[in-house]
Formats: structure tokens, C-alpha cells, sequence
């Protein structure tokens, strides 16, 4: 190895690192916002609960930061070597361009493995992991969920939930209404639970719900035809009602692995061509995330080197404006609804910046 490569290539990861560092932060923080008052402020979440949800982010950002902080460190480092006059001297010491850039395509073949390895094994279990973090937290703390004077609407299907207060562990006043759709006001419940005093939640962990037992309870059904069936006891059995985001659901196509896709694509005939084209999908969108990092290469050096002035402005600008292209553009493969325009959909990003990256690589050998 040359000391040209290991000047160049050193230069290039740290400002990888860096700017993964920065982008990741971002990304991290601004899901973590989006999400921190209904985990930390409703439903009182500790702190350590949202940390865990934050490491459960950061690989879903690395997908992102590492493709984009690649671009622009490339960016930033053949700006720099070109408007220092020093690709001139490269030059002429003998180096063609693609000898002086081979380090950054050896870094962009090892990044693109690394991005491999985390969209493919690291992003679907962290996905998976953050759909399961609110609900292991709600097991062990069920009486998070009810907080006096907050009218909860997560509970059960159209169901809302008002506490008057508590005393210690138990709930009092209870105030439970349950409503035909989400739309109907609930003015006109269709049911109705009062109960003076509820002991504290009981998990029932394998059903996904929670079981109350009620003192003093008051129950009001209004019927189709507009009577109501009323039941006032001083002690009742005990209703369970099921926490929205703790019931069972269908795992996401984003949450499977890659075996788990193919057999649930192959063992579900039930479903959908275009929900099996989805399925489909989400394997090759991996692939083809992971070899942004090698499409960047190519075309990072040589728009590095037209971006001559010595401020980071320029390299900046092109980074976010051909980070941001490749990753939306990539979107429109949600349109298609066969295995054939979807697949080129989500390639066709990776081609048009190797086939610019060439073109753009034969004009600066001549300059």
C-alpha cells in the first residue's frame, strides 16, 4: 500500500465516521422526539426504557448515515485535495485518477458490506424489538396506562378510559365508555363502566390484556332499538380489556429476515399479488441499499474534484441533494406491482450514478 493510499483512505473514514456520527445523532433525536411525550410524559416510561428504544433507531439510521456519510466525506476530501493543488501533484507523480481514488473504492466495498450485514441481520430485529419494547414495559407496570384526569383512548377497540384518581395502587373512580366507531362521539356511548374503586391491574401476559376487578360498579348497554340494560352492583367479577399496542399483530415485511420473507411469501396463498410483490420487495430494497455506498464512489471523486473552493459549502450541498435524490427516488418503486419494474425500480438509483460516476471519472481524467 502506497502512502498516498493511506493518506487519502484515512482522510476519507474519519470524515465517514464523523459524518455518520452527526446524521446519526439527528436521525436519532427526531425519532426520539417524535415518540418521547407519550413514552416518557403519558405513559411514564423510565428513562432507561427510552434508551432502549433509541439504540432500537440507530440501526434503522445507519441504513441512511452511512451511505450519506460516505458521500459526504468523499465530497469534502477531493474538494479539499483538488482546490490544495494536491491531486496535481499526484498527478504528477505517474497516478492515473482511478489509481489515486482505489482506496476510496476499497472503503466503499467494505461499508457496502457492512451495510449488507446491518439491513439485512440488524435493521428487521431492531424493528421487531421496538414493537415489543412499550409492551414489555406496560406488563410489568400495567397501572402506567391509567392516569387521573387523562382521558386514555388505547384501550380495546373504540373503548376510552377517564380516572378520577387513585389511592396507592388502586384506581378510583373509574369511568370506562365503549363506542360503535372512532367517530361516534362519546356523548352517545353504546356502553358504559363506573366503578367507585378498582383494585390494581392484574397481567394476563398470554392474552395480551388486563383483568380489573370493580367495587361499587355501575353498567350501562344501550340497545339497537334504543333501550338500555342497566346493572348496579356493590362488587362485580372482573372485566378485561386489552391494550391497543399490546395485541398480537402481523409482523411487518420491515421486521422479517430475509428466510422469514421468502416463507411467508411461499406459505400465505391468501395473499394479495401486489402484498407478495411488497414482501418481494423488501429483500431486494436491502441489496440495493447496501450498495449505495459503491454508487457514491463513483461519482463522489469526481464531483469532489469540480467542487474546488476551499469552504465545505459546496461538498455539503451536493451530498444532501444527491443523498436525498437517490434515497426518494428509490420510493417510486412503491408505484410498480410486479417483481420485474419494482426490481429495476430500486436498482435503477445504483445504475444512473455508476453510469454519471463513469462519464463524469472520463471527463476529469482529461483536465
Amino acid at each position: 500500500m502506497r502512502i498516498s493510499d493511506r493518506y487519502i483512505g484515512k482522510q476519507v473514514l474519519l470524515g465517514t465516521l464523523f459524518a455518520i456520527l452527526v446524521l446519526s445523532l439527528v436521525l436519532v433525536l427526531g425519532s426520539l422526539f417524535r415518540e418521547i411525550r407519550p413514552l416518557l410524559v403519558e405513559k411514564k416510561i423510565p428513562p432507561m426504557v427510552v434508551c432502549q428504544f433509541a439504540l432500537n433507531i440507530l440501526p434503522f439510521s445507519l441504513m441512511f448515515t452511512i451511505p450519506w456519510g460516505f458521500l459526504s466525506a468523499v465530497l469534502l476530501v477531493f474538494g479539499r485535495l483538488s482546490s490544495d493543488q494536491e491531486l496535481t501533484g499526484f498527478r504528477v507523480a505517474g497516478m492515473s485518477l482511478p489509481r489515486i481514488a482505489a482506496p476510496v473504492f476499497a472503503l466503499a466495498l467494505v461499508l457496502s458490506g457492512v451495510c449488507a450485514w446491518i439491513n439485512v441481520s440488524i435493521v428487521p430485529e431492531a424493528k421487531a424489538a421496538m414493537r415489543t419494547i412499550l409492551f414489555r414495559e406496560l406488563m410489568r407496570d400495567p397501572k402506567a396506562l391509567l392516569n387521573p384526569g387523562i382521558a386514555e383512548a388505547d384501550f380495546g377497540k373504540n373503548t376510552k378510559v377517564y380516572v378520577e384518581g387513585k389511592d396507592g395502587d388502586a384506581i378510583l373512580g373509574l369511568h370506562m365508555y365503549q363506542t360503535r366507531s372512532d367517530k361516534d362521539p362519546i356523548t352517545t356511548p353504546v356502553g358504559y363502566i363506573y366503578a367507585q374503586r378498582v383494585e390494581p391491574p392484574v397481567v394476563e401476559e398470554k392474552e395480551h390484556r388486563f383483568k380489573l376487578v370493580l367495587d361499587n360498579s355501575f353498567t350501562e348497554f344501550r340497545n339497537d332499538d334504543g333501550t338500555y340494560d342497566r346493572l348496579s352492583t356493590g362488587k362485580t367479577n372482573a372485566i378485561r380489556v386489552t391494550y391497543v399496542d399490546t395485541k398480537p399483530k402481523i409482523p411487518k415485511p420491515a421486521e422479517m429476515s430475509n428466510d422469514e420473507l421468502r416463507r411467508f411469501a411461499a406459505e400465505n396463498p391468501q395473499l394479495t399479488a401486489k402484498g407478495r410483490v411488497a414482501v418481494r420487495s423488501e429483500i431486494t430494497r436491502r441489496y440495493a441499499y447496501s450498495m449505495a455506498c459503491l454508487a457514491f464512489a463513483f461519482i463522489g471523486v469526481p464531483l469532489g474534484i469540480k467542487s474546488r473552493r476551499r469552504d465545505t459549502s459546496t461538498g455539503l450541498v451536493l451530498s444532501v441533494l444527491v443523498g436525498a435524490g437517490y434515497f426518494l427516488s428509490s420510493l417510486v418503486a412503491d408505484q410498480f406491482h410486479t417483481d420485474l419494474s419494482v426490481t429495476m425500480a430500486l436498482w435503477a438509483p445504483n445504475v444512473i450514478l455508476l453510469l454519471i460516476g463513469l462519464w463524469l471519472f472520463r471527463r476529469s481524467r482529461f483536465k
